[in-house]
C-alpha cells in the first residue's frame, strides 16, 4: 500500500483517481530511499513503472513558491511530455506547477513556464539552452533525476548530462533509472553520486503473461507472413517493429495498400506528427503501429497485446525495450518475431544475453503477397529484389531453422549458456 511507503494523502487520492492503489516492485523498492534524500540508481525494464518511482517523492517534497527544487532529464520529446503529463495528474492536489522543455518548439512560452514552476522536465541540449540564458537556474536545486540513463548515453548525451551535473547544485539528490547498467553509468554514479542506494527489479516481463515466438521465414516471404499473421490474431492492439526508417515507411505503404489501417512513428517525424500518431492510436482500439526503436522505450502507449518484430535491431538490450511494450500491468500479451537470414545473429546475441524462453511456431501456409519497393519512379515487388540481391533460386520447399535445440515442450529456452554448437545448427 501506498500508505506504507508515506505517500501523502493528497497524491494517495489523485493515485486512486488514476486507478494506482498497489505500488509496483522497483516502486516499493525506492520510494523510500527517495523521500530520504538518498542518491539512487533504479535499474528495471520498460513499463515497470519507474516514473511513478521517483515522481510521487519529489511532488510530495517540492514547496509551491519555492522556485526550481526537481529536474528530471529525458532522452525524448516525448518521454519528457509523458512524465509531465503524469505528473499533472499526480500532483493536482498539490497546486505545483511543472514546465516542460525540449527543443523544436518556442522558447520564450518555456521562460515563462520555467518562472512559474517547481519542478522542470526536458531534454538535455534545451536545459543548458535555458542554462545559458539564464533563463533556468540550478543553484538551489534539491532533485536531479536522470530517466532512461542508459537511453540517453547511447544517444550520446553524457557530455551535456555532465554539464548539467557540474552547473546545478553540488548538495543535491542524484536519482538515475534505466533498464541496464553500462560503464558510462557506473562512471556517473561514481563521479557524482554519494552512498548510493542500487535497487535492480527482474528485467524479464513475467512468463505466464508475455508468450514469445518466431517464425522461420525466407526474407521475401516476412511481408506476406506478416498479413497473415495480423489476420490471424485479429484482436488486439499491435506494434510492429521494424530497425530502419526506411522499412516502416515501406511496411506502412505496403499495408495500406493491403487494406490495413496503420499509423507510423519514427526519429525523423516532427513532434507534432508523432503525438498525433500516438494519440491517434492510443484512441483506437483496433490500430496498429508500425515504429523505428523511438516507441521502444519511454511512451505513452497503451494496451498493446501483440508487439511484432519485422527485423531485429543489432543491440540485443532493444529485444527486451521491443517486447516490454505489451503484457503490462497485469495483462497478457504476445511477442512475435520473423525471423530470416539476416536476423540470426541478433537473434542469437539475444538468446545468450537474455534468459528469455522464445518458441518457435511450425511452418503454415499462408498466402503470397506483392511487396512494393519503390526505385527510380518504379515499383518491382519484394519477390523480384530478393533474387537479384542474393542470387537465391526459385525453390522455397525448405526454411532455414537456426533454433533447433528444444526442450520437450518445443521451447527454445537458451540463456547465458546457449553456444553457437548448441543451437546455431541450420538445417537445409
Amino acid at each position: 500500500m501506498f500508505e506504507q511507503l508515506n505517500v501523502s494523502v493528497a497524491v494517495i487520492a489523485a493515485l486512486k483517481e488514476q486507478g494506482i492503489t498497489e505500488p509496483m516492485s522497483i516502486q516499493e523498492k525506492t520510494i523510500p530511499s527517495i523521500y530520504q534524500g538518498k542518491d539512487v540508481v533504479g535499474i528495471s525494464r520498460t513499463g515497470s513503472g519507474k516514473t511513478l518511482a521517483f515522481a510521487v517523492p519529489l511532488l510530495d517534497k517540492a514547496v509551491k513558491g519555492q522556485g526550481v527544487q526537481s529536474l528530471i532529464l529525458a532522452p525524448t520529446r516525448e518521454l519528457a511530455n509523458q512524465i509531465s503529463n503524469e505528473m499533472r495528474k499526480w500532483s493536482k492536489n498539490l497546486k505545483l506547477s511543472i514546465a516542460t522543455v525540449f527543443g523544436g518548439v518556442g522558447f520564450e512560452p518555456q521562460v515563462d513556464a520555467i518562472e512559474e514552476a517547481e519542478i522542470v522536465v526536458g531534454t538535455p541540449g534545451r536545459i543548458l539552452d535555458h542554462l545559458g540564458r539564464n533563463s533556468l537556474k540550478l543553484s538551489r536545486l534539491k532533485s536531479l533525476v536522470l530517466d532512461e540513463a542508459d537511453k540517453m548515453v547511447e544517444m550520446g548525451f553524457i557530455e551535456d548530462i555532465e554539464r548539467i551535473l557540474r552547473q546545478s547544485n553540488p548538495e543535491k539528490q542524484i536519482i538515475l533509472f534505466g533498464a541496464t547498467i553500462s560503464n558510462e553509468i557506473d562512471y556517473l554514479k561514481d563521479k557524482y553520486m554519494d552512498d548510493v542506494v542500487t535497487m535492480e527489479d527482474e528485467l524479464q516481463v513475467k512468463k505466464d503473461l508475455l508468450k514469445q515466438y518466431y517464425y522461420n521465414c525466407q526474407l521475401h516471404e516476412k511481408f506476406s507472413l506478416l498479413v497473415h499473421l495480423l489476420k490471424k490474431e485479429k484482436t488486439g492492439r499491435v506494434i510492429i517493429f521494424c530497425s530502419k526508417i526506411s522499412t516502416v515507411d515501406l511496411l506502412h505503404r505496403n499495408l495500406k495498400n493491403q487494406g490495413i489501417k496503420c499509423e507510423t512513428i519514427h526519429g525523423r517525424m516532427s513532434q507534432n506528427k508523432r503525438l498525433l500518431a500516438i494519440d491517434r492510436f492510443n484512441k483506437d482500439k483496433n490500430e496498429i503501429l508500425i515504429a523505428s526503436a523511438v516507441a521502444s522505450r519511454g511512451l505513452d502507449i497503451q494496451d498493446v497485446t501483440h508487439v511484432f518484430n519485422y527485423d531485429l535491431a543489432k543491440d540485443p538490450q532493444e529485444y527486451i525495450h521491443r517486447i516490454g511494450r505489451t503484457a503490462r500491468a497485469g495483462e497478457s500479451g504476445k511477442a512475435i518475431t520473423l525471423l530470416a537470414r539476416p536476423d540470426f545473429e541478433a537473434f542469437e546475441a539475444i538468446l545468450k544475453r537474455y534468459p528469455v524462453e522464445v518458441e518457435e511456431i511450425p511452418p503454415e501456409p499462408f498466402a503470397k503477397l506483392r511487396f512494393e519497393v519503390q526505385r527510380n519512379n518504379s515499383f518491382r515487388t519484394d519477390h523480384q529484389r530478393s533474387f537479384r540481391s542474393s542470387g537465391m533460386n526459385r525453390s522455397y520447399s525448405h526454411s532455414r531453422r537456426p533454433f533447433s535445440n528444444r526442450n520437450s515442450e518445443g521451447t527454445a529456452a537458451y540463456g547465458s549458456n546457449f553456444s553457437r554448437k548448441e543451437g546455431f545448427g541450420y538445417r537445409n
